[in-house]
């Protein structure tokens, strides 16, 4: 493992005295994720996991009954100036103007919540990869019924939820497409999925941007080529307890990279390749759990593709909100952000 690379908190964007004050504005006192994704008009979105209320615990998530609970709210925002925070221009509201949850729940099977993973636009569309949370279980454990894509053709404000785009979990609960992140290259949209929780590798699949919602039509990598249909015919591209998935294509490097969790580490770790199959780097550490204990998430801003510079959103789940985090990687060579610090 490569030294630390140092990062800094910019602010808290959700919650009391944060940067949007959406306890006040929006009934949002506790939330957590925050995954980022661009549309053609310059506008970021910001997807927000599991979020309560006035009757938030205080420490943590939940309950979810008394809490004004939505199992996920999206906020929208032209901020550019992210060395100040990320400011919302919008939320996504219901009566009263609090912020109203966006994907529901399926009151015909036994499922906890729906939790956002990775979404992106192609086009006036936009697409949002979501789990199925059956049952949370122990430290970094759950069981989902399935993944699936939902689909937005009217900027994020509704969304539905084909049953052609869903890859259902089997009995094992080791289906390897359950939590998802997007890439979007010139000819395919990517994905590259993980178990449920967070303890699993990484695989990739990849499907024709006008194909996106038929789960039959992406093929997976199995090593050597691409392979169709077959999900578990995928190999891992990224080894190691890989959870909370986020990947960008930084032009300023001319790789791909990508934050997640390793649990095991209790830190949020950088890993870069110059293609989606690999290989890619070893998790370097861009922050520690002794730093910020309870933290998790790790998605890039837009932003972060054009610079040395890497924003991201982590949630921390004692405060169970949402922070602006900044990690510079001016200081690398430019063999890229893997390669040793200069002296």
């Amino acid at each position: 493992m490569t030294p630390p690379i140092g990062t800094t908190l910019i602010a808290k964007i959700t919650g009391h005295d944060s940067a949007n004050d959406t306890a006040r504005r929006f009934g949002v006192h506790a939330t957590d994720l925050g995954l980022l994704w661009a549309d053609a008009a310059g506008r970021t979105f910001v997807l927000f996991g599991d979020t309560y209320g006035e009757g938030w615990c205080g420490d943590g998530a939940g309950p979810s009954e008394g809490s004004d609970w939505r199992c996920n709210f999206l906020a929208v925002s032209t901020d550019r100036d992210l060395d100040n925070g990320l400011r919302f221009d919008a939320v996504i509201t219901g009566p009263g103007g609090h912020a109203r949850q966006v994907l529901d729940r399926d009151p015909r099977i036994d499922e906890e919540t729906v939790i956002p993973c990775s979404g992106v636009a192609i086009g006036d569309t936009h697409y949002l990869h979501y789990m199925s949370v059956r049952a949370w279980g122990s430290r970094g454990r759950w069981t989902t019924n399935y993944s699936g894509i939902a689909v937005s053709t009217d900027g994020g404000e509704t969304w539905d939820k084909p049953m052609s785009a869903r890859w259902i979990n089997r009995a094992e609960r080791d289906h390897p497409f359950q939590m998802g992140a997007f890439a979007l290259g010139e000819n395919y949209l990517y994905l590259l999925g993980t178990p449920n929780g967070r303890w699993g590798n990484a695989s990739l699949a990849r499907v024709a941007k006008d194909e996106v919602l038929d789960t039959r039509a992406y093929d997976y990598w199995n090593g050597a080529g691409w392979y169709p249909r077959d999900e578990f015919r995928a190999v891992p591209v990224m080894q190691g307890n890989v959870a909370e998935l986020s990947v960008i294509y930084s032009v300023h490097f001319g790789r791909w990279l990508a934050i997640h969790l390793d649990e095991a580490l209790g830190a949020l770790v950088l890993r870069s390749a110059e293609t989606l199959t690999g290989p890619w780097s070893e998790g370097r550490v861009i922050v520690t759990s002794q730093d910020y204990p309870g933290l998790y998430g790790g998605f890039i801003h837009p932003a972060s593709a054009h610079g040395p510079v890497i924003y991201f959103t982590m949630s921390l789940w004692q405060s169970y909100n949402v922070y602006l985090m900044r990690t510079d990687l001016s200081a690398l060579t430019a063999e890229g952000p893997d390669a040793p610090v200069e002296a």
